[in-house]
């Protein structure tokens, strides 16, 4: 038994392996006993006792997710049902799945098998953006030789179980990790949030039952299956189960990947990358991506795992951490999460379509000294009536808002400092 179970047999070069080299390690014999041993709701209640929560952002329970879509898919009746396998990854800071996608595709497929399974669908689409395409060629490859030892297709290893899966190659956006907008970006539409209810899991893809994943959380299953959910538990040190990528980037001496157990801290990821760089400090730090509320010194020991996290006031998100040190300008910072975003948006609604390029353009000229504390005032404003979520169509516009309302709170004093006509700080 691995003590990382997402990275533990990846090849020490990260290419991906054989599918015999792989079941040299003990691949695919998670899927042969979920098939061989468990029932459907069987599977789903160890996803359950294990603990696992959706990595893609928002956290959901995993096994509440693949309920819901059993019982859609006995109100939809007869037809295809689908699981899709969010391998977009635009959150900034994030780049964990592309590791897993890239190294290790027989894992995700595997964990992809064992949820179908459970869930009742009919086909797996992986949508891989375009960037992406050291992924979208491993796993390619490794669905077309899972289809070659009868892993894929009908009657999966006598068990009457039938499955096909694909690849799809998606231009990319940040709005697709919204799953009705992943939804309607493979079915060929303009990629833009639905109107819920219905949920897919009664509506989905083409009107049928669906349920959408993150490619961290299908890669987690397979170990939960071959080890138990006791022993997926315990390798967590918080209540959530589990370990967790953990991607470390900005002013840190050696940004990286790493595996740790879910509610490890701060503190611990930057010491591991060699601390901040250039023997500068700690200013703050993002804990799960972009579309996070900042962190500070007096946060390194918070554990970051789902629940620990938003006690202390932020989100853990994808577990990107984007760290800043005492030189980078958290104005500056902010602003570029804030272009970001609003060249993102769907444009389906005000808030986003015109309220976010309005906010980074009012940054842009605050961190050029030119601005006013009026400039000031509205971000506040804006925070305040576009920020609380339900104001637009989805959360996008929420998530983007969230690092501009904590720094306010937290940075308020070198905003305002800007108006002098310099940064107090200096640029990140």
């Amino acid at each position: 038994m691995s003590d990382k179970p997402l990275t533990g047999r990846a090849r020490a070069d990260r290419q991906p392996h054989s599918l015999a080299a792989w079941r040299g390690l003990g691949g695919y014999a998670a899927l042969m006993q979920a098939l061989k041993r468990h029932s459907p709701e069987a599977v789903i209640a160890m996803v359950e006792a294990a603990g696992l929560r959706g990595r893609g952002g928002a956290g959901f329970p995993t096994a509440n997710k693949w309920r819901f879509m059993r019982s859609g898919a006995e109100k939809a009746g007869p037809g295809p049902r689908y699981l899709c396998v969010n391998g977009d990854e635009t959150e900034p800071g994030s780049f964990k799945d592309r590791l897993l996608m890239e190294a290790l595709p027989h894992q995700l497929i595997e964990g992809a098998l064992i949820a179908a399974y459970a869930i009742g669908a009919t086909e797996v689409i992986i949508l891989v953006r375009d960037e992406y395409r050291a992924a979208a060629t491993a796993l390619t490859r490794a669905i077309a030789e899972a289809e070659g030892a009868g892993l894929l297709g009908r009657d999966i290893l006598g068990s009457g179980f039938d499955l096909t899966m694909r690849v799809h190659a998606s231009a990319g956006r940040y709005i697709v990790g919204e799953e009705t907008a992943l939804i309607a970006a493979l079915e060929g539409e303009r990629p833009v949030p639905r109107h819920r209810p219905p949920y897919p899991a009664v509506s989905g893809l083409w009107g049928r039952p669906t349920t959408v994943n993150n490619v961290e959380t299908l890669s987690a299953v397979p170990s939960i299956i071959e080890n138990g959910a006791d022993w997926y538990r315990s390798l967590a040190r918080s209540e959530e189960g589990g370990t967790k990528l953990y991607g470390v980037s900005g002013c840190v001496t050696r940004p990286q990947l790493i595996e740790a157990p879910m509610g490890t801290t701060a503190r611990e990821l930057l010491e591991l990358c060699g601390g901040i760089r250039n023997e500068r400090s700690l200013f703050a730090f993002q804990p799960g991506g972009g579309a996070t509320a900042f962190l500070e010194t007096a946060d390194l020991d918070v554990p970051l795992d789902f629940a620990h996290t938003k006690k202390a006031g932020s989100s853990l998100g994808t577990g990107a951490l984007i760290v800043l040190d005492d030189h980078a300008c958290p104005v500056a910072a902010i602003g570029r999460h804030m272009r970001f975003y609003a060249r993102e948006s769907c444009g389906l609604c005000t808030p986003c379509r015109d309220g976010l390029p309005w906010v980074a353009k009012l940054l842009d000229t605050l961190e050029a000294g030119n601005g006013t504390r009026g400039d000031i005032e509205l971000l506040h404003q804006h925070v305040a009536l576009s920020g609380p979520s339900g104001r637009s169509y989805c959360d996008l516009n929420t998530g983007a808002l969230t690092p501009l309302r904590s720094g306010l709170e937290r940075f308020g004093d070198i905003f305002t400092a800007h108006l002098a006509g310099h940064c107090p700080v200096g640029r990140a």
